[in-house]
C-alpha cells in the first residue's frame, strides 16, 4: 500500500499514477536569451549609416573582399574595421549582407571636454569613470548601473578594445546608459592628461597600489580608473594616476569582479561627499 501511495496508484482504482498532470512540476527553465546585436549589413545600407549620424561601434568586412569607400569613410570617421571570414558574418545574420555589416551603439557619446566644461559651469565637483579595456557587455552595463546611482557625470571609454554598447548593455544598465553621459575618446592617455590640466585627479584602482582607498580624499575633483578584469590597468595609464589604490582584501580570492570593486570605489566617494 505504501508503495502504491508513493507512486500515485490509488488504492481503490488500481490505476496507474497520471504523469500528465505532474508534467507542470518539471517544467523547462526559462533561460535568458541574448538580445540581438543592433547592425545594420549590405554595402548602401552601410554607406548610408556611414554618412549619417548614428554612432557605430565597429565594421566587419568579409575578409576576401575590399570595399573602397565603406573603409574610407570609417577612416574619417575613426572606426574599427575588422577583416572576418564569411563564416563570421553568416553568423551574425543569414541575410544578404554582401559582406558588410556595422555594429549600430545605442547611445550617442558624448566629447569629454564638454562634460567637463558643463560640470564646471553648474558648480558640481566632477566625478568621472574611466574604462580601461572593459570588454564584457554586462559588467560594462552593471558598472554603468552603479555610476548612475552613485553620481558619476560620465564615463570615459576608448574607441577600441571596449564593450559594444548594444541592447544587451542597455538591458542590464537597467536604463542607466539613457541618464548617464559616455565619451569614447581615441587616446585614454591624452583624456588623463587633459583631466589632470582641468584639476580633476586621478585615481587608478588596482592590486598594486600599497594605499588604501579609504586613505584617499574623493571629495576633490576626481576621475577613477578602473582596468579590465584580465590584466588590469595598462601600465602607461598608471604611470599617469596621481593616486593607485587598493580595495582591502581579506579572504583568500585576491580580487572582485570589476562591476563590484567599481561599486566599491565610488560608495567610498559617496561616503566622503555626502560627509
Amino acid at each position: 500500500m505504501e508503495n502504491r501511495k508513493r507512486y500515485g496508484v490509488s488504492s481503490e482504482s488500481g490505476s496507474r499514477p497520471d504523469f500528465k498532470k505532474k508534467q507542470k512540476f518539471f517544467a523547462k527553465p526559462n533561460f535568458e536569451k541574448t538580445s540581438k546585436p543592433d547592425i545594420v549589413f549590405g554595402v548602401q545600407s552601410v554607406l548610408e549609416t556611414l554618412k549619417g549620424t548614428k554612432e557605430i561601434e565597429k565594421i566587419l568586412i568579409q575578409r576576401e573582399f575590399g570595399h573602397a569607400e565603406v573603409e574610407k569613410l570609417a577612416k574619417e570617421r575613426d572606426l574599427p574595421v575588422q577583416r572576418v571570414p564569411i563564416e563570421k558574418l553568416n553568423r551574425i545574420t543569414m541575410k544578404n549582407h554582401q559582406g558588410v555589416i556595422a555594429f549600430v551603439s545605442a547611445v550617442n557619446y558624448a566629447k569629454t571636454s564638454n562634460v567637463i566644461a558643463d560640470i564646471f559651469e553648474k558648480g558640481e565637483v566632477p566625478l568621472l569613470l574611466v574604462l580601461d579595456r572593459i570588454t564584457d557587455v554586462r559588467n560594462f552595463g552593471a558598472i554603468a548601473r552603479t555610476a548612475e546611482c552613485s553620481g558619476v557625470h560620465a564615463i570615459v571609454v576608448a574607441s577600441r578594445g571596449a564593450a559594444q554598447i548594444n541592447a544587451d548593455a542597455m538591458k542590464t544598465s537597467s536604463g542607466a546608459l539613457n541618464h548617464l553621459p559616455v565619451c569614447r575618446e581615441n587616446s585614454l592617455s591624452q583624456v588623463l592628461e587633459e583631466l589632470q590640466q582641468s584639476g580633476i585627479q586621478i585615481v587608478a584602482c588596482t592590486e598594486k597600489a600599497t594605499d588604501e582607498l579609504y586613505n584617499i580624499d574623493f571629495t576633490v575633483p576626481t576621475a577613477i580608473l578602473m582596468g579590465s578584469e584580465e590584466d588590469g590597468i595598462s601600465e602607461n595609464l598608471l604611470e599617469q594616476a596621481d593616486h593607485a589604490t587598493k580595495i582591502p582584501m581579506l579572504g583568500k580570492i585576491g580580487s572582485l569582479n570589476v562591476s563590484v570593486a567599481t561599486g566599491v570605489i565610488l560608495y567610498e566617494t559617496v561616503r566622503q561627499r555626502l560627509k
